[in-house]
């Protein structure tokens, strides 16, 4: 199956349905190198989204993405780029975890200076701030898209009120509309993407990428007799994951799983991946790799698609909610 491509929300760019993001990775586990070879094989497979934060990595992610964007040599219309900000990589009163009007100026020239690009393509606020007024950040969002630093502007992870009100403070005063918002989505998390943002998908138009299919691999089998040494719950840092993806009662639901991944011929993360990807709402599902095989593995995903009909999706949804 051929790479789709989903439209982003109501605005006209089209991304790759799966994307290839560098959280934990880029930086982590995954050195310049092997980052454009994993970038790569995903824009083989027909990948044209490649996410990133100012966060991760305190900023490491970024300046390795854009030297593998530097070393590819693929001309920069054929790719979108992503970014977010608001958790900040400096110390200060004005440059953590703040959505105000100096911070973003500044931080999205940082972030392009790491990215080595005139522009990102997205640029995503990482959070919500509630000491910020949404107005201000509103029309600082709209300075960075109308001085061309930024094509697009959008949320992550903010309450479906908080967007609404971006939204109508946008169209009040005729300032450029967030288009996207990015979300944890996957079996154990489908709330706030399925529920809490159902209006503003009808009423806005408001696109959707998501991350963690794999409940940081929770879904794919790996926890259920502990945390391996290598895997992300190991790594220094993330020692706040231990606990979720090591929850007996979750990994006996992914045990449950195994039934269905035998009848369609797939692993428990191609299945996990493709349950997200055959949300319509969704217009791109981040994945992460640190290995091309894994790339490569998750791109099968595009063949297990025509199979999970709503019956299917249905049977695996009652799977995990039996925890």
């Amino acid at each position: 199956m051929t790479m789709p491509y989903r439209r982003l929300g109501r605005s006209g760019l089209k991304v790759s349905l799966l994307s290839l993001g560098s959280w934990v990775t880029f930086g982590n586990q995954v050195d310049e190198d092997l980052a454009l070879a994993c970038m790569t094989a995903a824009r083989e497979a027909g990948v044209n989204f490649f996410d990133n934060a100012e966060v991760y990595a305190g900023g490491e992610s970024e300046r390795i993405m854009g030297r593998a964007l530097e070393r590819s040599g693929w001309p920069r219309h054929s790719y979108v780029v992503s970014t977010k900000l608001f958790w900040g990589i400096h110390d200060g009163v004005n440059t953590t975890n703040t959505l105000n009007r100096k911070y973003l100026l500044q931080a999205m020239d940082g972030s392009l200076a790491r990215l080595h690009l005139e522009f990102v393509d997205l640029v995503f606020c990482h959070r919500p701030d509630p000491e910020t007024p949404i107005e201000e950040t509103v029309w600082a969002m709209h300075d960075l898209v109308a001085r061309g630093k930024a094509l697009y502007w959008g949320t992550s992870e903010w309450p479906a009120h908080d967007i609404r009100a971006a939204f109508e403070i946008a169209e009040r005063h005729h300032l450029r509309r967030p288009v996207m918002e990015q979300s944890e989505y996957n079996l154990f998390h489908r709330n706030r993407v399925e529920e809490e943002y159902s209006r503003l998908y009808e009423d806005w138009g408001l696109g959707m990428t998501t991350f963690s299919p794999l409940a940081s691999g929770l879904l794919t089998g790996k926890y259920r007799e502990g945390v391996p040494p290598g895997s992300r719950a190991a790594l220094p840092g993330y020692e706040w994951l231990r606990a979720a993806v090591t929850d007996p009662h979750r990994n006996q639901a992914v045990r449950r799983l195994e039934a269905v991944t035998e009848r369609l011929s797939c692993s428990l993360a191609q299945l996990a991946i493709a349950w997200c990807a055959s949300n319509p709402q969704v217009s791109s599902v981040i994945t992460g790799a640190t290995s091309v095989g894994q790339v490569e593995e998750n791109l099968r995903v595009l063949d297990l698609l025509p199979r999970l009909t709503a019956p299917v999706r249905q049977e695996i949804a009652a799977l995990v909610e039996a925890v």
